[in-house]
Order: structure tokens, then sequence, then C-alpha cells
């Protein structure tokens, strides 16, 4: 099953994707509604099940008029992980751990398939990193790594859109991960039992303008889904909801010669086997002094 996340006269809603690329569902307000996808996941698969019935009796949703919201507008956690590919970890010039690299990303800097990558005005150098994003679906502490992809719901794409230059003013990575409008995610979610488990063996794919800037299988991430889950539960309780955003391959824009950065105009793509490819452009934060950006995401409820 693939969910998508959408607005319309900023009301939002949630629809069922079919094989042909069309969407079905209904807003918040239609009669019949079964809820935002977050409440799905928290009450159970046959809550997801039975809301895809129901939305695929829904209208058809005009996605080129709609606009695309992240699968999930305001996670409980998101938990990116760093270097967790060998030949990121070398081009980045690190060592590779013997233990994930943990950081958190903020709901407020996440975006939709569509919407635009915003630049900050304070830096220049927003890069991209293609990611694979897990979705637990059941919580829990202390999690078997042999157990651990039951815990999970489903899978996205995410865009972990870094502003280097604050990423490294201090040892720890939060601010430059974490600007308003450089956390793409999406299109879809998509349910665990259509995909591989542990999305293994899934190609994972950056372009920027169409030229290839990253290239590699899930099968390389040093961590996998399974045993980020069981290390990540060791110290946090995971609830439904919560985002794993697990890492991404070499190809980055700051390890280029020279570096890569993305500016106004350019389109960033991120193709995964199986999800999707989540498309966004670029733009320049507004100049200081013009009205207040609007809230980017509508309330699901």
């Amino acid at each position: 099953m693939r969910f998508v996340s959408f607005a319309e006269n900023n009301q939002a809603g949630l629809g069922v994707e079919t094989e042909d690329g069309r969407v079905f569902g209904l807003n918040a307000n239609d009669s019949g509604y079964p809820g935002d996808l977050l409440t799905l996941i928290q009450n159970g698969p046959d809550a997801l099940t039975d809301a895809a019935r129901i939305l695929r009796n829904g209208r058809e949703i005009d996605m080129r008029r709609a606009r695309w919201l992240p699968p999930l507008a305001q996670p409980g956690k998101i938990i990116c992980v760093g270097l967790n590919y060998v030949d990121h970890t070398s081009e980045s010039g690190f060592q590779q751990p013997d233990y994930p690299t943990l950081f958190a990303r903020f709901s407020t800097s996440l975006i939709g398939h569509m919407d635009a990558m915003i630049r900050p005005r304070v830096s220049h150098q927003l890069d991209y990193e293609g990611e694979i994003a897990a979705v637990i679906g059941r919580g829990g502490r202390h999690i078997p790594k042999d157990s651990a992809l039951d815990h999970v719901a489903g899978y996205s794409i995410f865009n972990d859109g870094s502003v280097r230059d604050y990423q490294t003013k201090a040892p720890q990575w939060t601010v430059g991960k974490n600007f308003d409008g450089t956390g793409a995610f999406g299109p879809a979610f998509v349910t665990a039992d259509a995909l591989p488990p542990g999305c293994r063996g899934l190609r994972l794919q950056t372009r920027l303008n169409g030229a290839v800037m990253q290239d590699a299988s899930a099968d390389d991430m040093v961590f996998d889904v399974a045993t980020l889950i069981a290390i990540i539960s060791e110290a946090i309780t995971l609830v439904p909801g919560d985002v794993i955003v697990t890492g991404t391959p070499a190809g980055i824009g700051l390890a280029r010669k020279p570096p890569l950065f993305m500016k106004p105009g350019d389109i960033c793509e991120i193709e995964v086997e199986g999800l999707g490819t989540l498309r966004n452009h670029i733009a320049d934060e507004e100049p200081a002094g013009t009205a207040a950006q609007e809230t980017r995401i509508p309330a699901m409820n």
C-alpha cells in the first residue's frame, strides 16, 4: 500500500496511490475520512488496510493542483544516522565508527515532495543527502534485532538537506541539519509488506539537475535497519510514527572538488526502487524584512 498526504485549499487529506500513479482519497472534512497517517500507524496494520480500502473508494485527487505534504507532518521523533555508508565516511574524512552516529531532526524542518528546499540567507552551502527513511509501527525498548523489522510500519525517502558550514560550527551537527525547509520527505509512505525486508537490495540514486550524484544499494549500509532499531532502542523508547533516517552514501557536494552546493533553480531528485522519486527545487530564503513565511505544513487535524 502507498499512502500520500496532501493538502487542497489548505485542508489536509490522505490518499492511496495506485499502480498507474493516480491518487484517490479524502480530505479531513470529508465524510468517512479515516484519519491522518500518524493516527492510522498508531492504530496498527489493520487500520492501514481498512483506510486504504476506504480511500480507494474516494475521489481522484489532482496532484498537479494539490500540495504534497510529508507523509508524517509531525513525527514524535526523527532520528538520523550519520556515517552509515563506508564510502561516505571516507569522503567525509572520518574513520568508520563501530557505533551509529545519531542526531535529531525536528519537524519544523520538513517539506514535502515538489516543495522548495530553502537555501538560507546565512549560507550558500546547502548540500543534498539521499536517504531511506524507516517509520516505526510498533514501539518498544530493548527491541531484539531478530524481530526489529516487525516494528517497522513502512518506508519513505528523505533528503537530509545539510547546511555544511553550520554543521561544522560545533562538534555536534544539530544546527546544520535543522534549518527550516531543508528536510524533504516523501513522496509516499509505502507499507513494509510491499518491500523487501529492511529495504534490502533496493537501489538509491540522487540526481542534481539530471546528473547522478549518488548511486548505491541499501545493502551497503554499515548498520542495517534492524540493527539500527535494536541499538537505538537500547537507550530510547521508540513509538509508532517515529522516523529513522538511515544515512547517505558517497557523492555529497561537500566532498567534490570543487565543492558542489545546491543553488536556486536547481532540481534535486532522489529515487529509491519501490519507493518512488522525491523531487524538490531549490529556492532562496526570503530577504530580511519581508512578510514572515506562512506555516509550511498544515495541521493534520
